[in-house]
């Protein structure tokens, strides 16, 4: 049986996946989902949770549509890109 997928795992996925597009392009998290399982669907919540805290902390920058959002409370499909340093949070 493999191992569990955890916390550091999804973070370090979606920071891979930033920097290997670089500044200025975007990627959809079930791709850093896809990477990680075979049944990435149910990752989908806890990686939106990951992209949250990333962002938080300036490292990520979540967009839908072109306009920032926070992971968390966007529906529908969002995309992330490399950030740009600390910032205050979204509403």
């Amino acid at each position: 049986m493999g191992r569990e997928t955890g916390l550091s795992d999804l973070r370090a996925a979606l920071l891979t996946l930033a920097q290997e597009r670089g500044t200025g392009k975007s990627f959809c998290p079930s791709e850093a989902a896809r990477m990680l399982a075979a049944d990435w669907r149910p990752l989908m919540p806890q990686l939106r949770q990951v992209a949250a805290q990333l962002q938080d902390e300036g490292l990520l920058q979540a967009t839908q549509k072109g306009h920032p959002v926070h992971p968390l409370a966007a529906r529908g499909p969002i995309r992330l890109t490399l950030g740009s340093g600390p910032r205050r949070p979204l509403p």
